[in-house]
């Protein structure tokens, strides 16, 4: 007869340990995250109707025409928010570059834009709309879409032109209501 091995005596020390164990019934679980919050349908339907609606209008406004820098805000939205917003303050979550785009380019990609940013719940974006300096005669043209689409929207709460490193009057600094 041979001697029992280290390993051998393992083997047993381990099964007389377990001897007592049942084993569960059914499958393993892993641990599930928890599930998100339920999105409103109706919620984001009438937010995608608004921002369309308001996307397909074009009126010529001529406070937005000119090269000057542009400042909106909502009633209510108080003064040190905007001076955050100015100051860069926030933190960016998102941007789009609308440089090169035809007004109609540059309305649609405004459009996917904006609704994955409601839709993603940002707080803060910058939208680069340039300064219009190839415009020619007629102004900016992307400036004064912009700012007429933004003005329309009722998630926006303010937007300002952003600093000179940002783009400054060729870009804008848009806060969404969460």
């Amino acid at each position: 007869m041979s001697q029992p091995t280290d390993d051998d005596q393992d083997l047993c020390l381990f099964r007389a340990a377990v001897r007592d164990v049942k084993p569960l019934n059914g499958p393993p679980r892993a641990r599930q995250p928890p599930k998100p919050l339920p999105a409103a349908r109706f919620t984001r339907a009438e937010r995608r109707a608004v921002l369309e609606e308001s996307l397909r209008e074009d009126p010529a406004d001529p406070a937005l025409a000119g090269g000057e820098e542009l400042v909106f805000h909502r009633p209510g939205v108080p003064r040190s928010v905007l001076r955050k917003l100015r100051r860069g303050g926030y933190r960016i979550q998102g941007e789009i570059d609308l440089h090169g785009l035809t007004v109609a380019e540059a309305r649609q990609a405004l459009r996917e834009f904006l609704s994955h940013a409601l839709g993603s719940h940002w707080r803060c974006v910058r939208i680069v709309h340039g300064k219009g300096l190839r415009s020619g005669s007629r102004g900016p043209r992307l400036k004064g879409m912009v700012g007429s689409v933004l003005r329309r929207l009722d998630p926006v709460l303010a937007y300002v032109s952003a600093r000179p490193v940002d783009g400054g009057s060729g870009a804008l600094y848009v806060l969404l209501s969460s």
